[in-house]
């Protein structure tokens, strides 16, 4: 049986130059006022489908609005990929826009270049770079120092007491893991010397959260100017006695 058809043939607009759309309209039988829709490149090329359209001009241009049968773009499919880029970038996870680059907005079907631009710096790599690059200290390192004496040519040096109003503050601290551990503060550290300034209860109930490692195994200590006098009459005799010592030699 034939089929009465009219082909109506002219340039698509929404494709580059060149690109012909045809319509194919059926007459006659039981299709009758169907209409088919082809493309033909300028070559001549014949295609009968989007899919055969994408892949064949593939990275050239953007045909996700495309319309096949109308041949323009469509407004409702761009609103559409407009709400998806702004919410997903190309990966298919939800944006952030300090992580993904900028996607051009536009109605343009080819592909155009974006420049990106860097408003903002990580901060934590900021910090890296140009902060404190000390290492923290362990907790309770003094106490590798434990049973360790001082000793020279003629044997061991005799022992340190320490002052009345220095006591040592933390688990399990003995007098010569605190006098350790405060001759080191005094020749490593370089910030003042005060002790531990958290309670003698709460150091000891959790030292981990409480206790500073900066700061030597001792409770708090007030420095006084009656303390500094005593201290200067004290060197003032020990020059003297050196004296008297060097003069007799």
């Amino acid at each position: 049986m034939n089929i009465s058809i009219e082909k109506k043939r002219m340039d698509c607009s929404a494709l580059p130059k060149g690109w012909q759309r045809e319509e194919v309209i059926r007459k006659s039988g039981l299709s009758a006022g169907k209409v088919d829709v082809y493309y033909y490149s300028p070559t001549g090329k014949k295609f009968r489908s989007k899919a055969e359209l994408v892949r064949y001009l593939g990275d050239s241009m953007d045909l996700s609005c495309f319309d096949f049968q109308q041949g323009q773009i469509n407004t409702m499919l761009l609103c559409k990929a407009k709400k998806a880029r702004a919410q997903f970038d190309y990966r298919g996870v939800r944006s952030d826009a300090s992580l993904v680059p900028p996607i051009r907005q536009t109605a343009s079907i080819f592909k155009q270049p974006v420049t990106v631009y860097k408003t903002q710096e990580s901060k934590v790599k900021t910090d890296l770079k140009h902060g404190n690059q000390e290492k923290p200290k362990q907790l309770f390192w003094e106490k590798r120092l434990e049973g360790l004496t001082a000793c020279d040519a003629n044997g061991v040096i005799g022992t340190t007491t320490l002052p009345r109003y220095i006591k040592p503050l933390g688990p399990y601290t003995s007098d010569a893991t605190t006098i350790q551990s405060l001759a080191t503060a005094l020749h490593v550290s370089s910030q003042p010397i005060t002790g531990q300034t958290g309670s003698k209860q709460t150091i000891i109930e959790n030292p981990g959260v409480f206790l500073n490692p900066e700061q030597p195994l001792i409770a708090a200590v007030t420095i006084t100017k009656e303390d500094v006098k005593r201290q200067e009459e004290r060197v003032k005799r020990a020059r003297l006695r050196l004296k008297e010592a060097l003069v007799t030699v």
